[in-house]
């Protein structure tokens, strides 16, 4: 079984965020994360329906690295949330901040 390594709250470090922010899919899939407001699959939350799952899985790593999000096996799925209470107990504001101005 795969165990997915996440980051302890106290770990997460704003370069590690800025920087899986900075690319634009990962933004997306942090948008659609948000929007939803609940566990999606990788599939669900992709920006593009026909990106390649290595693609796709890569994204998700580097999120999931950075603290941005939490990801757990559920049957054959992988599913992701937002880590919105970490991340503001870390950087108060800062994922607010950011998705407004990346518009």
């Amino acid at each position: 079984m795969v165990q997915f390594v996440h980051p302890a709250t106290e770990d997460i470090t704003l370069a590690g965020v800025l920087g899986a922010l900075a690319d634009p899919m990962r933004l997306r899939i942090v948008r659609s994360l948000l929007k939803k407001n609940n566990c999606m699959s990788c599939a669900e939350a992709a920006p593009c329906p026909d990106m390649a799952k290595s693609t796709l899985s890569h994204h998700f790593r580097i999120l999931r690295e950075a603290g941005i999000v939490r990801t757990s096996k559920v049957g054959v799925e992988n599913r992701n949330i937002i880590r919105s209470d970490d991340i503001n107990a870390r950087f108060p504001g800062l994922l607010k901040q950011i998705l407004k101005f990346a518009d």
